[in-house]
């Protein structure tokens, strides 16, 4: 739990921090930049910003129990009440970062003020100059209800609050938006999966699971985030001191550096984080007093811990306009789309006719990163640029100001990025109401291994059953390579990339179709049925999906997994028994790319896709608190009987311009 100082040194660290601000040699005038550079843009912005905006940082915001949470505010001179953007995160927005010579750059909060807006940025309960303890999506109903409220009834505001951020600064907003908090008018919610608990067919509880395998991102992000134990401002500090101490220091920890790609192997699981010293916290300790219980690595997919946070289910209706903004190399598109089409339906029919999205090529939050030539790993798919500045102010300019500023009537309910095609594409609904159905049926000889193996991609079921058998070691698992990642350090690298050397392994099973006579449009979920067999009481199965080019390249689209023990339901488990067939459907995966004439379509098959996904140790155990797996020998079986096989979602009549 987080402790506050002692009144006396309390007393004694703000007499201190005064004396120190007040000496010459340590002026908050006189950062220690990396650069003169960086140091004349910093002081740039800050001149900017006190020539049109009062600047009000430090705010202690009080929440319904006592706790205060830390904002800062800036809002336009000239502008009596103005409508706010609001940004909730639990990462440093300290204008002063004396720890590595680095600044907050606030050019957005410029922009929001120069186009008339109130600006404010609040820190996640538990972190940095906030109060409270941390609970990872615990307790952000309620602060986030309450800080929207709060910002409602200011007397510089017109009542009227709009949300926007990306990745943690996103995945607060869906709950708190189920609940209709006064003055919430809009929000614009971006790369926002760790906030969805239960949407359709996805149960991944905020990306902590996939077909009931751990995402171990979260175990890499959690490290640095977790801080029960942290240095705290007295309750007794003013405003001003509290500025004076934020131009000292920013609270913001040190870590130590850890190389994820070794530390993610460490077993068992529930230790990986004691084991590179990093703090006690909610992964792997029950910490007293937080909303959700902590001990996140010990819950079930469907634990009734993960219901009681801030994460948005299915029994949840958004009634708030909606700017959605996803990309396909996103760890979680496929809720996020989910959770899209979900506020469409449930929503009323004014604001269901109010909801947008906006799908990328690009990695997390990647969305403005994109240039004429977009990199995603190793593939370039083309010019991506969008105006999202335009879209997002745009937006609040109707929502927040009122202003009939034509933007809905122009804007589509669907914009994608068709890979491959290499251009946006628009739609009415998602998938494109054109959609089409096609299922390839998995078939083999018995010898699909390797991408020299004889496995194929087929119109029909093969009418014999020539299973396709691999050794599933948890000890060597299949390494991660490229893929639908954020947030594990150096562990893996994101994006499309070249998946031929990995393919060489014999426990990936590869079938491919046959060279297409014709370009072929895939935009919306791809299915996947797989019969399998195993020696095992558990195991997993994963599946990738790429496009392979005519000189061989084999680009990765989309992935995802399925552990056995959950196939039948995340409400129990269900062991496997040596020699009998069990029929697995796995969450679908999403895309949208341009097979064009020549491609092939490619799906291997394996058991293991790590450090993404946890190993599964195959011995029916908790995994999490084992140290030693067991080898399975799993099999893939297809045929009229075991008709396993991949659907994709194709659009009809797209042709290259």
């Amino acid at each position: 739990m987080s402790r506050a100082p002692h009144p006396l040194l309390a007393a004694t660290l703000i007499a201190t921090l005064i004396a120190l601000v007040a000496a010459p040699r340590l002026t908050a005038a006189q950062p220690a930049p990396r650069d003169t550079a960086l140091a004349a843009r910093r002081d740039s912005i800050e001149r900017a910003l006190e020539a049109v905006a009062v600047v009000d940082r430090k705010i202690m915001v009080p929440m319904r129990d006592g706790v205060r949470m830390a904002a800062d505010v800036y809002r336009p001179k000239n502008v009596a009440k103005a409508p706010v953007i609001f940004s909730r995160t639990p990462y440093n927005f300290n204008f002063w970062d004396v720890r590595n010579g680095t600044w907050r750059d606030m050019s957005t909060a410029l922009d929001a003020v120069r186009r008339g807006y109130a600006y404010v940025e609040m820190n996640e309960r538990g972190h940095f100059f906030s109060e409270g303890s941390y609970d990872i999506l615990g307790a952000p109903r309620t602060d986030g209800y309450d800080a929207i409220a709060w910002l409602a009834s200011q007397p510089w505001s017109n009542g009227k609050v709009g949300l926007i951020g990306c990745s943690s600064t996103a995945e607060w907003q869906m709950a708190v938006a189920a609940l209709s908090p006064p003055g919430l008018a809009a929000i614009v919610p971006q790369g926002f999966g760790a906030g969805v608990g239960r949407v359709g067919p996805y149960v991944e509880q905020g990306n902590w699971y996939r077909g009931g395998a751990v995402q171990m991102l979260f175990i890499a992000w959690l490290y640095g985030e977790q801080n029960q134990v942290r240095p705290m401002m007295p309750p007794s500090a003013t405003q001003a001191e509290r500025i004076l101490a934020s131009k000292l220091f920013d609270l913001a920890p040190q870590m130590p550096p850890v190389d994820w790609s070794q530390a993610l192997r460490h077993l068992p699981e529930m230790d990986i984080i004691s084991a590179v010293g990093g703090p006690r916290g909610i992964f792997a300790d029950s910490m007293p007093g937080l909303a959700t219980g902590g001990a996140m690595i010990r819950r079930t997919p469907n634990d009734s811990a993960w219901y009681r946070g801030g994460l948005f289910h299915d029994d949840m209706r958004i009634d708030t306009p909606g700017l959605w903004f996803m990309s396909w190399y996103d760890v979680s598109v496929g809720p996020n789309l989910a959770t899209y089409n979900h506020v469409r339906k449930t929503a009323s029919p004014a604001v269901a006719n109010e909801q947008y999205a906006v799908i990328a090529p690009t990695l997390h939050c990647g969305y403005k990163r994109a240039t004429e030539h977009t990199v995603v790993g190793e593939r370039d798919v083309g010019d991506a640029r969008l105006d999202y500045d335009a879209l997002t102010f745009g937006w609040f300019d109707h929502f927040l100001k009122g202003e009939d500023n034509r933007l809905l009537d122009t804007l589509p309910k669907v914009r994608y990025y068709t890979m491959g095609l290499n251009r946006w594409q628009t739609a009415p609904t998602w998938p494109p109401p054109n959609a089409k159905p096609l299922t390839l049926y998995l078939a083999s000889g018995g010898k699909a291994n390797t991408l020299d193996g004889d496995g194929r991609l087929t119109p029909a079921a093969p009418s014999a059953d020539r299973p396709d058998g691999f050794t599933y070691d948890p000890m060597n698992p299949v390494p991660s390579h490229g893929g639908n990642v954020c947030c594990t350090g150096n562990a893996v690298q994101g994006g499309a990339l070249d998946q031929r050397e990995m393919e060489r392994r014999d426990d990936i099973l590869v079938y491919t179709s046959d060279p297409l006579k014709e370009g072929t449009e895939v935009s919306g979920p791809v299915e996947v049925t797989l019969f399998v067999s195993s020696d095992a009481k558990d195991t997993d199965f994963t599946v990738k999906l790429l496009d392979v080019y005519p000189d061989g390249r084999a680009y990765n689209l989309d992935e995802t997994i399925q552990r056995a023990r959950y196939r039948e339901g995340y409400d129990k488990q269900v062991w496997m028994t040596p020699g009998q067939v069990y029929k697995v459907t796995l969450g679908p995966l999403n895309t949208s790319n341009y097979f064009d004439a020549g491609h092939r379509i490619r799906v291997e098959v394996s058991s293991s896709n790590f450090p993404r996904f946890d190993r599964n140790l195959n011995t029916g155990g908790r995994n999490y608190d084992e140290a030693t797996g067991v080898v399975a020998h799993n099999g893939v079986h297809h045929s009229r009987k075991y008709p396993s096989s991949v659907t994709l979602t194709v659009i009809p009549g797209t042709r290259r311009m």
